[in-house]
């Protein structure tokens, strides 16, 4: 009787300590407090220190920041330099204007001056996200949990196809965010990314000159819209123009984004296939609302985002230098 007790107790206790071992080798909060304390104010300082002298910045962490996720998780891959014998993420076509690297290369060096080859650069990607945006507010928009490690793979072939595209329709954007087990609702959501920044002509004159390959308009664009557009975005072969992806409020975080949605201005074509699927539409419409639903649906949705196939414990490494891996 006494033998068949414990067994299940045993297998309770190995259960027990795998799940505990799974814990202390997973994301959580204030990851830094004992061994770099002072990790998460040094990176808000030096972005904030930025973003004062350039509002774009914020666009430009968060779109780093989701590119690097959606490539092998959040293990800072984007911020490889290409070698002799491998493009990196960098050099893909999606992450051609990218910016904010030298940001990065700055708060990993304040960092190492104050803790030595503990904090993973992929976390500082993570945090440098939310602290861009929150400058607007003065105050953190969402908690970032940390302790990822970072990869040592980037290949811009990888990119090229993980990354979501400008030109994609619903059913390849849904199958996308779920490979990284984000939703519906998370799709939807964190396209509202785009209520700051801006967009390049190329990555959506198609619908103002060739929708259909016939020289046609997308009929699905506000006309009042595309006719400002085209004022803008001359030709097809335009690269270098770009126009602000909320018009009206691009320069503030907000709930703006799924406004224009509504009104069918929608900048690219990935914002409007948003309006062609009932579920999507449905999360549109509640977001459309309160700017609150917007702020707390997105805090949620990037933290999920935030998860993505990361590397903790004893995986991947901490970078001395976020441009190459450890030698």
């Amino acid at each position: 009787m006494r033998s068949s007790f414990l067994l299940p107790l045993l297998l309770f206790s190995a259960i027990s300590l795998c799940n505990f071992s799974k814990g202390q080798a997973g994301l959580q909060m204030h990851f830094y407090k004992k061994s770099c304390p002072n990790a998460e104010q040094i990176v808000q300082n030096i972005v904030w220190k930025h973003v004062a002298g350039n509002p774009e910045l914020a666009a430009k962490f968060l779109r780093m920041f989701f590119h690097d996720c959606f490539v092998r998780g959040c293990d800072a891959s984007i911020l490889l330099d290409s070698t002799a014998n491998n493009t990196a993420e960098k050099g893909a076509v999606p992450n051609g204007s990218l910016a904010g690297f030298e940001v990065i290369d700055e708060i990993k060096t304040a960092v190492e001056e104050a803790c030595p080859e503990i904090v993973s650069c992929a976390d500082m990607i993570a945090l440098a996200a939310r602290d861009s945006v929150s400058f607007q507010f003065k105050k953190p928009l969402w908690e970032v949990q940390t302790g990822r490690r970072d990869g040592s793979i980037s290949r811009a072939s990888e990119a090229n196809v993980d990354i979501p595209s400008p030109f994609s329709n619903f059913t390849t954007l849904a199958k996308q965010f779920a490979s990284k087990s984000l939703s519906v609702k998370d799709l939807v959501v964190l396209s509202g990314a785009h209520t700051i920044g801006i967009g390049h002509c190329n990555l959506f004159s198609n619908r103002l000159y060739n929708f259909t390959g016939k020289g046609d308009q997308d009929p699905s664009l506000n006309p009042t819209y595309a006719a400002f557009l085209k004022t803008k975005c001359t030709s097809l072969s335009d690269t270098t123009t770009t126009v602000p992806m909320d018009p009206g409020s691009s320069t503030s975080f907000d709930n703006h984004y799924y406004v224009n949605l509504r009104e069918n201005k929608g900048l690219f074509t990935s914002d409007a296939q948003l309006l062609t699927n009932g579920r999507s539409a449905n999360v549109v419409d509640k977001l459309v609302g309160s700017g609150g639903n917007f702020f707390n649906a997105f805090k949620n949705s990037i933290k999920r985002m935030g998860h993505a196939d990361v590397l903790t414990g004893g995986a991947g490494e901490v970078r001395k230098n976020c441009r190459v891996v450890n030698s």
